[in-house]
């Protein structure tokens, strides 16, 4: 055991690892923010519904958001053992028993979302060819593409992707992914800031649906409490991560409200997720391409965070 400790310490000294032996935090604001920027999917829960569930949803992960780094080290902490993963905290906190259930939560919320993950590259590929066929051959021509060469092609690409070594240390990922994000959202504002119509929906079944749909949509987006210890990671200390945390909610609550809104101010409880796929909006393609694209090297970089 001291001699365990003796290496770390000496390891820590050349300036090339930390004081738990592992490689040196290189992480900064920037690159954490860059992380933890990504896209939310909610719809049908009107004007005052919509607005009231993502603030609702940006304070509940703000809070926990600011809670959880000081979990990061046990019991101080500033200089307590490091807690690596969520898990860890948990165990810590809660006990075995709790540990197993919440263990069985989070696989089941990194499995649907990986599901997720999937199935929008693959229908930001068929968009993609559905975009360039039209174009070519006109609106009116037959044109189907089916999902499972691509859902085949993604995962063939997350394995290609595991083989390169430190990746998640790759900070410049994560900045273009965020980028991506920045770019297609405000190609998505476009179709609903163009047109300004109402389609109600008349059955109480159909709208309670949407309801719950979005409601799920929206609070299955916003939390990132299962990754946010393995992204302070990349940090020498807790204060860095909960401004990251604040700005980054703060980016993206704006960018969902703009989003949201004008998707419903145009399509009412219709609005689908995606407004790029859901309308039929192919022209101009080129754009429409670029914008589809840009989702599917944001899920394709998202790689690195699962």
């Amino acid at each position: 055991m001291d001699g365990k400790n003796s290496l770390q310490i000496t390891r820590s000294g050349t300036g090339a690892y930390d004081d738990d032996g592992h490689a040196k935090r290189t992480g900064n604001l920037q690159s954490v923010i860059a992380h933890i920027i990504t896209v939310v999917i909610g719809y049908g829960l009107g004007w005052i519904g919509r607005p009231v569930a993502l603030l609702c949803c940006a304070i509940v992960t703000y809070i926990s958001s600011f809670l959880l780094p000081d979990c990061y080290r046990t019991p101080d902490p500033v200089t307590g053992k490091r807690n690596y993963f969520y898990m860890d905290v948990v165990r810590v906190y809660l006990g075995y028993k709790r540990t197993c259930v919440v263990g069985f939560l989070q696989f089941l919320t990194l499995y649907s979302t990986s599901v997720d993950y999937v199935l929008t590259t693959a229908t930001s590929l068929s968009v993609i060819l559905r975009s360039n066929c039209y174009h070519k051959k006109g609106h009116e021509a037959p044109c189907k593409y089916g999902g499972n060469l691509y859902m085949a092609l993604f995962g063939l690409v997350h394995i290609v992707m595991s083989f390169i070594p430190n990746l998640h240390n790759m900070a410049w990922v994560s900045v273009v992914v965020a980028l991506m994000s920045f770019t297609y959202l405000f190609v998505r504002l476009g179709p609903g800031i163009a047109i300004v119509i109402r389609i109600p929906t008349d059955k109480i079944a159909d709208k309670l649906w949407l309801v719950f749909q979005a409601l799920g949509d929206i609070a299955f987006a916003y939390p990132y409490s299962i990754l946010l210890l393995q992204i302070q990671s990349l940090l020498h200390e807790n204060q860095t991560m909960k401004k990251a945390s604040m700005i980054a909610i703060f980016i993206r609550t704006f960018f969902y409200l703009c989003c949201r809104c004008f998707g419903y101010a145009s399509f009412g409880n219709d609005t689908l997720g995606n407004l790029l796929t859901g309308f039929g909006f192919f022209e101009p393609f080129w754009l429409i391409d670029l914008a589809n694209a840009f989702i599917i090297l944001h899920l394709v970089g998202g790689y690195q965070l699962s």
